[in-house]
C-alpha cells in the first residue's frame, strides 16, 4: 500500500519534469535545427575528412547557437504566437515557461555555443556561429519580421551561416565554394518560406505581420516564389562552374533544380494550397538531396 502511495505521487512530479524538459526542447526548434545540422555536416565532409569527434562538437555548438536563437525568437514573439492557432500551444504564450526564463535560456545557449567552438573547434566557427545567433535574433525577429514583407529575404542570411560554420570548422577558413554554399541556402529559403507563408496568409494578416502575401498579395508572391526559384536554379550551377564539384553534382543539381523550377511553375498557376504545400514539402527535400549530392560528388 505504502509503495503504491509513493507511486502515485511521484508520477505527477515526474510527469512534470518530462513536459519541462519537452518545453525547454522545444524552444530550440528541433525540427528546424535538422536541416541546419544536415547542411553544416554535409558542408564539413565536402570541405575535408573531418574526424567524428570534430562533427559531432561542431553540431553541438551549431545547436546551441540556433538552439539560443530559437528560444529568444519564443521570447519576443510570444504576444503574437499567442494570437495564432499554429503557435498558441508553444511553451512561452501557453504559460508554461516564463518569459525571463526563456530569454535568458537563449542568451546562455547562445553564449555555450561560442565558448564550446571556440574552445573545442576553432574560433572562426565560433564567430561565425554567434553572427547567425544575431541575424536571427537582433536582424530578422527583432528587426524586419515586423517591418518589412522582405523579412525572410535579408534575414534569411542567418539561416544560411551553418554551411559556413561548417567548412570553418573542417579547414579552420573560408574560400568561395564555401560563399556559394552559402548562397545556394540564401537563394533557397525565399521560396521555401513563401510557400508556407501562402498557407498561414490570415494568421500572419491576424496578428499584423507583414509577410509578402499579407502585404504584396499572393499573386505576387507566387511571382516572386517562382523567380527565386530561378535564381536559385542558377546560383546552384556556380560551384561547377567554379570548378568546386564534378559532373555528380551538375546532375543532382539540374536535375532538382528543374522539379523545383516546375513546382514553382505550378503554384504560379494553379494558385491553390495544396500546390503551396506540395511546393513547400519538397523544397526540404530538394535541399537536403542537394548537400548530399554535394558529398556524393566530392567523395567519388
Amino acid at each position: 500500500m505504502e509503495a503504491s502511495r509513493a507511486t502515485t505521487a511521484v508520477a505527477p512530479v515526474l510527469a512534470g519534469a518530462r513536459q519541462t524538459a519537452a518545453d525547454y526542447l522545444a524552444l530550440t526548434k528541433p525540427k528546424v535545427q535538422s536541416l541546419l545540422l544536415l547542411t553544416t555536416v554535409a558542408t564539413m565532409y565536402v570541405a575535408g575528412d573531418p574526424s567524428v569527434g570534430l562533427v559531432a562538437l561542431t553540431c553541438l555548438g551549431g545547436y546551441l547557437s540556433a538552439g539560443g536563437a530559437g528560444a529568444v525568437n519564443h521570447y519576443y514573439d510570444r504576444d503574437i504566437d499567442a494570437r495564432m492557432a499554429r503557435t498558441a500551444n508553444r511553451p512561452v504564450p501557453s504559460g508554461r515557461v516564463a518569459p525571463r526564463a526563456a530569454l535568458w535560456f537563449g542568451l546562455v545557449l547562445a553564449a555555450a555555443s561560442f565558448v564550446e567552438l571556440t574552445l573545442f573547434v576553432n574560433l572562426l566557427a565560433a564567430c561565425l556561429a554567434l553572427s547567425g545567433f544575431i541575424g536571427y535574433t537582433a536582424v530578422y525577429t527583432v528587426w524586419l519580421k515586423r517591418t518589412t514583407p522582405q523579412n525572410i529575404v535579408i534575414g534569411g542570411a542567418a539561416g544560411a551561416v551553418p554551411p559556413l560554420v561548417g567548412w570553418a570548422a573542417a579547414t579552420g577558413g573560408l574560400d568561395w565554394t564555401a560563399l556559394y554554399l552559402f548562397a545556394i541556402v540564401f537563394y533557397w529559403t525565399p521560396p521555401h518560406f513563401w510557400a508556407l507563408s501562402l498557407l498561414m496568409k490570415d494568421e500572419y494578416a491576424k496578428v499584423g505581420v507583414p509577410m509578402m502575401p499579407v502585404v504584396r498579395g499572393e499573386h505576387e508572391t507566387r511571382r516572386q516564389i517562382l523567380l527565386y526559384t530561378l535564381l536559385l536554379y542558377a546560383v546552384t550551377q556556380l560551384p561547377f562552374c567554379a570548378g568546386g564539384f564534378g559532373a555528380t553534382y551538375l546532375v543532382a543539381s539540374m536535375g532538382l533544380g528543374a522539379l523545383f523550377i516546375a513546382g514553382a511553375v505550378t503554384l504560379y498557376r494553379r494558385a491553390d494550397r495544396r500546390s503551396a504545400l506540395r511546393l513547400y514539402l519538397f523544397s526540404l527535400l530538394y535541399l537536403a538531396l542537394l548537400f548530399g549530392a554535394m558529398v556524393l560528388d566530392a567523395k567519388l
